[in-house]
């Protein structure tokens, strides 16, 4: 008798009233929402403006999930074009199956539209990104387990994850693979914000941080799962994979401190343009100002002068009368 596990939902769709939603699709979107929101806040910190975060994720993100599915098809074509399966399922991604690798990289190319259109320069906005990924990728593993899919070898673990039989897969209890990386994800954002906020991390190497951290904890996590996969010298494709980009992040980390060590002081042009403006108006009404002060110490100097010969007429004048008394007082 099984005294301790993690059950499974006995259905992957959540009902919002009268809308039903994939639990898969659910979770993206939480995902989504929550490396928008965090990235957000990033930005501002950085100096940027309030929205130019989901200005940018309005490309990223549908190029992140188109990449991210095509990534999963290309490399598991068996599921879909083999003899006896329609090719038709390929299209059905709230049925789950989206390859991160995929997701990044073109997820990355519609970013740079984005940020091209902006002006920004995408290593910085990676950089504020890079967090909020890890914690949507850790929201996003969720999906897994509403679909019951991707999970470990079998196990005895008061953890264990039960799995209800279905199509491909046997009832019974397996390690958790969904939970294990979700948390990694967690720690691995987690890291990214300590190690930004300690280094002031620039130019990428946040962005890098957060791939090699995650890509560290992927290889361990992929060796559990028992899915179908493909296997290149006795290891699956995706823990070549993870190596592989795990190795070009740390390089890439290194290599950019040595070349281009400290931080981005400007991350969004149009911001520096509104504070060179505000600067500019600042300086107009100051001139202002002190034309003011000019005028009117020059009205002051004009009432003065006009004072002064007042002044010396009625000294004259008075000079005069004086004289006039003394000749009258003689004669």
């Amino acid at each position: 008798m099984d005294l301790a596990y993690i059950p499974s939902p006995s259905t992957g769709v959540i009902h919002l009233g009268p809308i039903q939603l994939r639990g898969y699709a659910f979770c993206i979107i939480i995902g989504v929402f929550v490396a928008v929101w965090l990235g957000n806040k990033r930005w501002i910190a950085r100096g940027g403006t309030a929205g130019t975060v989901a200005d940018i994720a309005v490309w990223a993100v549908p190029f992140g999930l188109v990449g991210g599915r095509l990534y999963h098809v290309i490399t598991d074509y068996q599921l879909y074009f083999s003899e006896g399966e329609n090719w038709v399922d390929a299209f059905k991604i709230w049925e789950g199956g989206l390859g991160i690798w995929g997701a990044i990289a073109l997820g990355a190319v519609g970013a740079w539209i984005g940020c091209r259109r902006r002006g920004i320069s995408l290593p910085v906005y990676a950089d504020v990104i890079a967090p909020g990924i890890a914690f949507a990728q850790a929201i996003g593993r969720w999906g897994n387990w509403f679909n019951q899919e991707l999970y470990g070898k079998p196990t005895d673990v008061p953890w264990a994850l039960k799995i209800t039989e279905g199509p491909n897969r046997e009832a019974g209890l397996y390690h958790p693979t969904f939970l294990y990386e979700s948390l990694w994800n967690v720690a691995v954002g987690f890291l990214v914000i300590w190690a930004d906020r300690r280094f002031k991390l620039g130019h990428g190497r946040a962005f890098a941080l957060y791939v090699a951290a995650y890509c560290s904890g992927r290889v361990w996590t992929e060796a559990l799962r028992v899915d179908e996969a493909h296997h290149i010298l006795g290891l699956r494709l995706n823990v070549w994979t993870a190596i592989i980009v795990g190795l070009l992040a740390v390089l890439y980390f290194v290599i950019s401190a040595k070349v281009r060590p400290g931080r981005e002081e400007i991350v969004e042009p149009r911001a520096e343009k509104t504070a060179e403006q505000t600067d500019a108006v600042e300086g107009a009404e100051a001139d202002k100002a002190d034309k003011g002060t000019d005028a009117t110490d020059a009205t002051g100097t004009v009432e003065d002068k006009a004072d002064g010969p007042g002044d010396e007429d009625g000294e004259t004048e008075g000079d005069g009368a004086d004289h006039g008394a003394g000749s009258a007082a003689k004669s």
